[in-house]
């Protein structure tokens, strides 16, 4: 079965990179963005702060000197431990989510990929679920976090050992052996959801399933953030070889990369990544399957410029999406894993007539 990259049937002004000043400009126009996006975050909730008094708040919090501040004890705890904690959380997964799925795109060249596509975030919940239906509480405020990230990571270990057949692994294989292992890992949640004592662990696995940025404290922020930064600098140090397989895997060999050990360290790398980022929010789907295909349009397929104008747009997009989610029903506040499936499900089925259409097409050229 021949592979299909994401951009084998874009026309050549979207492959082609822009002019150089089209870019600058618009890594300036999502900064500002993004700069304005934070201000809202930490301003709009169920006690609205002033964006002056916003950033007195947290220049304060750095060591500014304020002889008399403006504002009232009650609002530093809301913007400095509450509200930061949670809009910066949103900007690292929302950048983490994108710039994974740029990357799952390219490497097994599908453009509706993205970054659970090897049943990662499975692995992750069953692990939460494992936790709070267990009541273990052996590292402190972080505990959920880590039995999430060591779900992902053995599940990846077995997806990647399942997939590996006579020392190779293949695109088709691995997402198979992804789907399967998905499938048993569910059942395993679901059971022990229901084998739960006490009804009030089966709410909170259910806030935890549908993603969201709530609960998030300072004293946990580090670990996805840290992980933001090793996978945007893997991938940006990598980003020659992601536009090689652009060019089809016959035509990446020619060129000199081994692209089945590539894809093997860059699915490591990446699902590991995506692991830490489902530890911290839940699985928060379809922004590593949107915001890729948007930001081509602006950037080209050039993923020196597509992976950091993806970290930027993927942060703005989730940002927003949590301020939807606390105000749309407030006081109630919904998950921001229901507001992007609402969004990345249309765009999943749209993407998917539109390649079926240019398939059709080319079928019958």
């Amino acid at each position: 079965m021949k592979d299909l990259g994401p951009h084998s049937s874009t026309s050549n002004r979207t492959v082609r990179p822009p002019h150089g000043r089209t870019y600058q400009l618009t890594l300036v126009l999502l900064g500002a963005l993004l700069l304005v996006s934070v201000t809202a975050g930490l301003a709009i909730g169920s006690v609205h702060v002033p964006p002056g008094q916003v950033w007195g708040i947290v220049s304060h919090g750095l060591g500014a000197d304020w002889p008399e501040p403006a504002w009232s004890r009650a609002r530093e705890t809301i913007i400095l431990d509450v509200r930061a904690p949670r809009v910066l959380l949103g900007a690292v997964t929302g950048a983490g989510l994108a710039v994974v799925g740029t990357a799952m795109q390219a490497l097994v060249r599908n453009p509706l990929a993205e970054p659970y596509l090897l049943g990662v975030s499975s692995g992750a919940s069953l692990g939460a679920v494992a936790v709070i239906v267990g009541g273990v509480g052996l590292f402190g405020a972080v505990t959920l976090s880590v039995a999430a990230f060591a779900g992902a990571l053995l599940t990846l270990l077995l997806v990647y050992t399942t997939a590996r057949a006579g020392g190779r692994i293949t695109s088709v294989r691995l997402v198979l052996a992804g789907v399967a292992v998905a499938a048993v890992l569910t059942a395993a949640t679901d059971l022990l959801l229901l084998t739960a004592d006490r009804g009030n662990q089966a709410r909170e696995v259910l806030a935890w399933t549908l993603g969201g940025l709530g609960g998030v404290r300072w004293a946990t922020l580090w670990l996805p953030a840290a992980a933001l930064l090793v996978g945007i600098g893997v991938l940006l140090v990598q980003a020659r070889s992601l536009n090689l397989l652009l060019a089809g895997e016959e035509a990446a060999t020619t060129m000199g990369l081994d692209v089945a050990r590539f894809r093997a360290r860059m699915f490591v790398v990446l699902s590991l990544v995506t692991g830490v980022l489902v530890a911290a929010t839940g699985p928060i789907g379809f922004v590593g399957l949107m915001l890729p295909h948007i930001v081509r349009l602006f950037v080209g397929g050039d993923h020196r410029r597509v992976l950091p104008t993806a970290a930027l747009a993927g942060a703005v997009f989730l940002i927003w999406a949590d301020i939807a989610a606390r105000t749309i029903a407030a006081p109630l506040e919904i998950p921001v894993g229901v507001l992007t499936a609402l969004c990345g499900g249309p765009f999943f089925l749209w993407l998917m007539r539109r390649d079926a259409r240019r398939t059709t097409d080319r079928g019958v050229a």
